[in-house]
């Protein structure tokens, strides 16, 4: 929604100041300027990316829009479900949980955190990790290697979508260059039309260096910063639920478990000592 928002601030930030200055509005519309730049940075992107990651692309757009929202109230769900999870490990033993961990959307307890088990990957990320801590014979040290394994991929698999999205974007001012001096050859190849005429070209020429510009620092690269952003946020809740996890297969009782799992939660989001006590033991109901 936000960068919905920012961009329509931004076209209207810079067409309002145009207009405001004097200029007219119909001078920037030069779709020849668009295609060019558009139109390389597009095929740029096809020689630069293979299959796989044009499609990892493509599919960041509606992540772009809706983000990866994240709550203080998101955070005290899981982790109160996460605690009552591990209670009945404690007390009945860890194939008392099986159930809950093959069918999370359908489990009374981890159902409680719609955000958690409404997140396939999430949802993946913790089954697949307490299967393998069911199946037994997995030391915590060795459970914590494999869980920063998969983290470390799934760090990595987002990387190259930002680092290319990023890339475009910084391109764009060079190929505003190139539709402006593509704009000044046909200027020159016409200068015997008058001082109007060449006036005209000029100034269209010049619009293919204002697109540029204005497309890199004030479209794309924003967007490569927000899905890194995103990515960040999705990384941190996927060490949330590692911390937890892996203090309990350490041995530490629930509630300390998910106290190491509060620590990972960054500030803005974290609640309190006190605010998760009283939410697992039924006496808080909102963290917004």
């Amino acid at each position: 929604m936000f960068v919905i928002i920012g961009i329509v601030v931004v076209i209207l930030a810079v067409i309002g100041g145009f207009m405001f200055a004097g200029g007219n509005i119909v001078l920037l519309i030069q779709p020849a300027e668009f295609i060019i730049i558009v139109g390389a940075a597009v095929g740029s992107m096809l020689i630069s990316s293979p299959p796989n990651l044009l499609k990892k692309i493509v599919g960041s757009i509606p992540l772009l829009i809706k983000g990866f929202k994240i709550t203080k109230q998101d955070y005290l769900e899981l982790l109160k479900s996460l605690n009552d999870l591990f209670l009945i490990a404690q007390r009945d033993g860890l194939l008392a949980i099986e159930k809950h961990i093959e069918n999370p959307k359908e489990s009374e307890i981890l159902s409680q955190a719609k955000n958690f088990v409404n997140n396939h990957h999430v949802i993946t990320f913790f089954s697949d990790t307490m299967k393998v801590m069911l199946s037994g014979g997995v030391p915590p040290h060795e459970l914590e290697t494999l869980i920063d394994a998969e983290i470390e991929t799934f760090e990595m698999e987002g990387k190259p979508v930002t680092a290319t999205i990023s890339k475009v974007g910084d391109a764009f001012p060079g190929l505003g260059i190139v539709a402006a001096v593509l704009g000044i050859i046909v200027t020159m190849s016409s200068i015997d039309k008058g001082p109007e005429y060449v006036g005209l070209h000029v100034a269209a020429a010049l619009v293919g260096t204002f697109l540029g510009v204005l497309l890199s620092y004030g479209f794309v690269g924003p967007m490569a910063t927000n899905l890194e952003l995103i990515h960040e946020s999705e990384k941190r809740y996927l060490e949330t639920i590692k911390a937890c996890i892996v203090a309990y297969a350490k041995g530490n009782p629930p509630i300390v478990s998910v106290e190491f799992a509060r620590r990972t939660i960054f500030s803005d989001y974290r609640p309190s000592f006190s605010e998760l006590e009283n939410y697992i033991r039924g006496r808080g109901e909102s963290g917004k």
